[in-house]
């Protein structure tokens, strides 16, 4: 097999030698993954841990025992003094199932506390509370990856996939190549977006709008599949009646997409026999990104898509363990297996596997957004535990975050390096990173994989498991094992009959089969495809969920007149704590991305500064001039400090999604 580059993608030089041991990306790694290794040896990595004098603001190399020996005694102190809920526990989309698990057991049972949560959150939940109300079930891709190569169209809304996940960009290529068709919206014209036969570029926050006029369009063309709707959904009578006011003329109004591309997406998708439509982040990190995505969903069906070969809805996952991090006890509203906190079934079931009285569950938690809101407040959190996270940078309006932390009493952060939220510690505590360590993580299929490690931690170094069980040791319980294999076991006890069912899979399995598919009960053959015969609500019944367009939560004015969005580019990843340490990884550092007619208006130059404006901040950045944004929108990535100061906070009222993909914004030279 021979490797060579293409542009921004990674390509496999002989097609017809697919590597079975990575079904999903077939052994090819974008830049990223090429350069991960960069890391080892860094003179940055944390190879102890570290304790800040606050009055002086100076750094002091401790033991473990005493780091872990103070953090246990002061959040022992805190609970004693102010409540369980006075300690609080932030995790990661990137942290394997097994450490997931364990975090969700450690602020359920050895802290008590119902506040968790995690980055995730601002990730997929939006996708997630969509794919929940609709199917009754949430898992990114409902079929293998490579089902995109046989449709017949593709739809991505608000996805770079060829800068975020260039392997999988492969098989836009190879549906192309077998006569399919691929659209791409969004409100650039990205390198995903090149590789369209059909391009949208809507206003930011419009993906709604254009999904109620794509149903109007199906319905008045008669390319609704009647006996679909009929004997495998419910609900469409309602949606029918309210797509029937978004005529092309009025989408075009709203969006910005004119109305004859909007009949030509129709048509498209009229006259195709299979169309598979996957949603990302800039159609979900809004606060109507849960509505837009049903909208999306509400296409398919109406299509009669979901459940075919080869065909339905999709969400592309954002974070290495997107997927899996989510179902397994991290999120605030969830136990292992994908089960409801407030499910008295799932907390008897949860509760015998951990040996604790059902009532010893606290319940719901406050979401990730409003947890860190409330850190420091009276009502709130006294201390906070972040693993895997930098949140910092991370979340939206920064600032306001930034304060929060400041206002802790505790703040412990298990990091690799001095991160910008671990700069703000109290304790920072150095653990592992991906080629130290074993454990699996759930792919955007829902295909559960192993990770095995690969070279020896440095000394000094511990696993965020290790730093669980320690934790957990010292504040009271019983000893908790730290050997992933051993609670990979546990999490299939625990996940056992719920949605997220991983009770047939053991580690020996995904060896042998290169990944095992949820759901997986006992004895079962693991489940590839979904939604072939039955949905996953009691009925079998899809669910059409009747939506409308709200707008955005800040529209542009007098004083702010542009809309701003945010994203990645193809060299960074996240908040940028590891990317940006890689040399080996350009670091050009942030730019704001502009039309010309924009740069002409306010006198900007392509590499001046320019200064980028919105109610909660500002930012300095070199303007990028190019022809393929709208003139009305900005774009700034949100891998340095300063792009989430000035992004929005306003909340999804389901899946409490802050509204990172737009706020208003102006921009000055």
């Amino acid at each position: 097999m021979t490797l060579s580059r293409r542009g921004t993608r990674l390509e496999v030089g002989a097609r017809s030698q697919r590597n079975k041991h990575s079904p999903a990306n077939e052994g090819a790694l974008c830049r990223k993954g090429w350069a991960a290794a960069g890391l080892r040896g860094s003179r940055e990595r944390l190879t102890s841990p570290m304790v800040r004098d606050r009055a002086t603001g100076e750094w002091s190399a401790v033991e473990w025992d005493q780091a872990l020996d103070m953090v246990a005694a002061r959040l022992a102190e805190l609970r004693a003094t102010h409540g369980a809920d006075a300690n609080a526990v932030f995790g990661g989309g990137g942290l394997t199932n097994e450490k997931a698990y364990q975090l969700g057991k450690l602020a359920r049972v050895a802290l008590g506390t119902s506040q968790i949560d995690y980055n995730g959150r601002w990730c997929m939940s939006s996708a997630a509370s969509a794919g929940n109300q609709a199917f009754g079930v949430d898992r990114g891709l409902p079929f293998p990856l490579a089902d995109i190569e046989q449709t017949d169209v593709c739809v991505l809304v608000g996805s770079n996939l060829a800068e975020t996940m260039p392997p999988a960009a492969r098989h836009l290529d190879r549906l192309r190549e077998n006569g399919g068709k691929v659209v791409v919206i969004d409100p650039r014209l990205t390198p995903t977006g090149e590789r369209a036969d059909l391009f949208l570029q809507p206003v930011p926050g419009t993906d709604l709008p254009l999904a109620l006029g794509i149903l109007h369009l199906l319905d008045a063309a008669g390319a609704v599949d009647e006996h679909y709707v009929a004997e495998r959904t419910t609900g469409f009578d309602d949606v029918r009646r309210s797509v029937a006011a978004w005529w092309p003329e009025m989408v075009e109004r709203v969006s910005g997409v004119e109305a004859g591309r909007l009949r030509e997406l129709a048509g498209l998708l009229a006259s195709a026999e299979k169309v598979m439509i996957l949603t990302a982040r800039g159609a979900e990190q809004h606060a109507q990104g849960t509505a837009t995505v049903l909208a999306w969903i509400n296409v398919a069906l109406a299509l009669g898509m979901p459940g075919r070969p080869y065909a339905g809805y999709g969400c592309l996952t954002g974070q290495g363990n997107g997927q899996g991090g989510r179902e397994h006890g991290q999120k605030a509203d969830q136990l292992p297996g994908y089960r409801s906190i407030d499910d008295p079934e799932a907390r008897a079931h949860v509760a015998a596997v951990w040996g604790i009285d059902p009532d010893a569950i606290p319940g719901k938690g406050r979401s990730a957004s409003e947890l860190l809101d409330a850190l420091g407040t009276p009502e709130g959190p006294k201390s906070l535990l972040v693993f895997g996270s930098n949140v910092v940078v991370s979340a939206p309006n920064a600032g306001h975050v930034a304060s929060r932390l400041a206002g802790l009493d505790l703040l412990v952060v298990a990091d690799m390096v001095m991160s910008e939220t671990a700069a703000l510690a109290d304790v920072v505590l150095p653990v592992t990173q991906w080629a130290e360590e074993t454990g699996t993580m759930t792919n955007l299929e829902g295909r559960v994989i192993l990770r095995t490690q690969a070279v020896d931690p440095p000394a000094g170094v511990r696993s965020d498991l290790e730093v669980i069980a320690g934790l957990a040791a010292r504040l009271g319980g019983p000893r908790w094992p730290t050997d992933p294999e051993e609670i990979f076991e546990e999490l299939r006890a625990a996940s056992r009959g719920g949605r997220a069912d991983y009770s047939g899979i053991s580690y020996d399995r995904i060896r042998a089969e290169d990944g095992v598919f949820w759901p997986c009960p006992d004895g079962s053959g693991g489940a590839p495809r979904l939604f072939a015969d039955s949905f996953f609500h009691p009925d079998g019944l899809a669910r059409f969920i009747d939506v409308d367009h709200r707008g955005a939560a800040e529209e542009p004015n007098d004083d702010y007149p542009l809309h701003l969005t945010t994203g990645r580019i193809l060299a960074q990843y996240q908040s940028g704590a590891q990317t940006r340490r890689i040399k080996d990884l350009p670091d050009d550092g942030a730019f704001v991305e502009m039309h010309p007619l924009l740069a002409d208006r306010v006198g900007a130059h392509d590499g001046d500064p320019v200064v980028v404006r919105t109610p909660r901040g500002e930012m300095k950045a070199p303007a990028r001039v190019v022809t393929t944004i709208r003139p009305d929108t900005i774009f700034v990535p949100f891998h340095w400090v300063g792009a989430n100061k000035l992004t929005n906070d306003a909340l999804d009222p389901s899946s409490r999604m802050p509204e990172f993909k737009v706020c208003a914004a102006a921009v000055s030279a």
